[in-house]
């Protein structure tokens, strides 16, 4: 950087001029000035002689930093640096800013006492720096010299009162032209209709490296292409941002990630509409205007789409679809991930990748799926990662390393360490060789009981609650997430149980046995509410084998236990909750070789159903509350008596 010469400097202005020169429509030059230097295709002035720029350092006591030097050997001074400062200074009009604007007033105004060195260099800069801008709108430029690296270079700070809070940094002079540059070129590249077409040897070396990039990103090579594109894209060239933005969504990006150019076109909006609508509707509740922000351009049919596919994952009805090998492998990664088996559905997704093919020459990867509500929650930035490195779309190259699995194949993951130290309980039924669709026959008295839609277990607590009309201190009827437990078993799970009481108590296991063996475990070792606690109960066609439960620091059994599962193993004195709990579901895991998928439970959508009461029924003489809740009763006739909307305690 600081070996840049004076020839260098002017190879690169005068491509800068020329380019400048060439892009103006007839008439459009601000001054007479502007237009002597369209004609010469020269944005500069004379160079500054040694003597001059001695006589510069000389009235502001300092050295200049080497590329400034450089720079005033070719042009003492530049025209239009970017789209924003109209006039940079040379030798005779750099000076110190010593506040000038007022803003290092303002800057200290928003600083408080815990405030940082680098909150502080933003106010102090508009008493040191010396100050470039000669003519702006609104665009201070100025270089700081107490932000030197070690070649001499100063910092270059510019701030926009329309661009943000904060100045925004360039590591030296040159970093800050082609910063510029950048700017200008971008500009030039979004110019309306009518304008001369924005073309020249820069533009068409970027057009160039944007189409290279999209056959490298085909092939596996998404970092090389991402550099790539993320360059081309600080020029303005077309496609760029649309075909990076594809990248930087699998890798889980989600900020300023708008599909910009391509969302609004008919052949690409079934695959990128999907996921800007639903990054929207995770964060706009009230105001749904910036998305037809984002979709400016498009036709009314598009409009209309998006509001449809917006209702669609508000509901969590939207449901991907895709032609093909590869459409037919998301259905059956569908139905794998609905009923937990997450790690199975990822590799189904990989596995039919190399046969997708793209809706169009812009398109690197299939993305309507991450808006999916059962297909989106699979993505981990691992995972894509690996899918933007595996070849597709008719492109071969060496295939991608497979990532691991998100699911151990246990039930000790369970025992982790809440990330929030938050108190954990939770209870389950695994039920052996039944499918998951079964369960509320054997978890629910009566029938008709059907699964609810695949949701979060907060978004299921969250839809029940607001559904129930009556709650019973007697009632425990546990809300539970279903699906397959690894070979042979199906799971039920609550992962937010009520609080556990001994003696009113029952294991659904013997009532969900019949015909085949269920095991019930619920956790409370690191639990809040009350003492610790532990249960385990294993039932045989409608009979119950053995049981225990530890609670108050006391053991409770019955039936022959098996030894791997004997409680005194486990709760000596004193009892280290989070051991015992974690060999514990070891020991269950050995015994029943069953598994409960984290990252469904955790991160996934499942099917949920309300099992019948873990309690029991009140005995004579035992006292219980009702609260229930009318909601929305219509107006009486007159005369006619009616109860008031609000709770009633029986």
């Amino acid at each position: 950087m600081t070996n840049t010469t004076a020839s260098d400097w002017r190879s690169f202005l005068l491509r800068w001029s020329g380019e400048w020169a060439d892009s103006l429509p007839d008439g459009e030059t601000r001054d007479e000035n502007d237009e002597a230097a369209r004609r010469a295709r020269w944005l500069g002035f004379p160079p500054a002689s040694e003597e001059r720029i001695a006589a510069m350092e000389e009235r502001l006591d300092l050295r200049m930093p080497p590329s400034y030097r450089e720079f005033l050997k070719v042009t003492d001074g530049w025209r239009h640096a970017g789209g924003f400062v109209w006039l940079l200074a040379g030798t005779e009009d750099a000076h110190w800013h010593n506040n000038e604007s007022g803003l290092a007033d303002m800057f200290e105004e928003y600083l408080d006492e815990d405030a940082g060195p680098e909150e502080r260099r933003e106010a102090d800069i508009w008493r040191r720096g010396l100050q470039l801008d000669v003519e702006s709108d609104i665009t201070h430029v100025l270089m700081d010299p107490e932000d030197v690296d070690e070649d001499g270079e100063w910092a270059v700070y510019t701030w926009s009162s329309w661009r943000g809070e904060s100045p925004e940094r360039h590591a030296n002079f040159l970093e800050f032209m082609r910063d510029v540059y950048r700017e200008f070129h971008s500009l030039r590249a979004h110019r309306s209709d009518g304008e001369p077409v924005f073309a020249n040897e820069t533009t068409h070396r970027l057009d160039a490296l944007v189409a290279e990039a999209r056959l490298e990103a085909l092939r596996g090579g998404w970092e090389r292409a991402g550099k790539a594109l993320d360059e081309a894209e600080e020029y303005g060239r077309p496609r760029a941002a649309g075909l990076g933005d594809q990248i930087r969504r699998l890798l889980g990006q989600t900020y300023m990630v708008y599909f910009d150019g391509l969302v609004t076109d008919p052949q690409y909006a079934p695959e990128l509409l999907p996921p800007l609508v639903a990054e929207h509707a995770a964060h706009s509740y009230w105001d749904d205007s910036t998305l037809t922000f984002h979709l400016r351009g498009a036709d009314g049919d598009l409009v209309s789409l998006a509001y449809a596919t917006l209702d669609q994952v508000r509901n969590g009805t939207y449901r991907y679809t895709a032609a093909g090998p590869f459409g037919e492998a998301v259905e059956r990664a569908r139905e794998l991930a609905r009923w937990g088996d997450t790690d199975a559905a990822w590799r189904t997704l990989l596995d039919a990748l190399p046969l997708w093919e793209p809706l169009g020459p812009d398109h690197l990867a299939p993305l309507g799926w991450v808006a999916d509500p059962v297909l989106g929650p699979l993505l981990t930035p691992e995972r894509g990662r690996e899918l933007l490195s595996t070849p597709r779309g008719g492109q071969a190259s060496k295939p991608s390393i497979p990532t691991a699995g998100l699911d151990p194949d246990n039930l000790a993951w369970l025992a982790q360490p809440d990330p929030g130290n938050n108190p954990t309980s939770y209870r389950f039924v695994l039920v052996e060789g039944v499918e998951p669709e079964d369960l509320p026959g054997r978890l629910v008295d009566g029938d008709g009981t059907v699964l609810n839609e695949p949701m979060t277990l907060r978004e299921a607590h969250h839809k029940s609650q607001r559904n129930q009309r009556e709650l019973s201190s007697y009632d425990d009827r546990a809300l539970m997430a279903v699906g397959r437990a690894g070979t042979g078993w199906s799971f039920a799970f609550d992962g937010d149980p009520a609080p556990f009481n001994r003696q009113r108590f029952v294991s659904p296991a013997t009532a969900a046995s019949t015909g085949t063996r269920t095991v019930v475990v619920w956790s409370g070792l690191r639990t809040w509410h009350g003492e610790p606690f532990f249960h385990l109960s294993v039932a045989r066609d409608g009979a119950e084998q053995y049981a225990f439960t530890y609670v108050e620091g006391e053991i409770h059994a019955s039936g022959e236990i098996p030894r791997a599962l004997d409680p005194s193993q486990f709760f000596g004195d004193p009892v280290d909750g989070g051991e015992a709990e974690r060999s514990l579901l070891e020991a269950v895991t050995g015994e029943f070789g069953a598994c409960l998928p984290r990252h469904a439970i955790v991160n996934g959508r499942l099917h949920t159903f309300a099992t019948r009461s873990w309690t029991r029924p009140p005995r004579d003489g035992e006292t219980y509350a009702v609260i229930r809740m009318h909601v929305g009763a219509a107006r009486p006739a007159d005369g006619e008596q009616t109860e008031d909307d609000g709770p009633e305690s029986s």
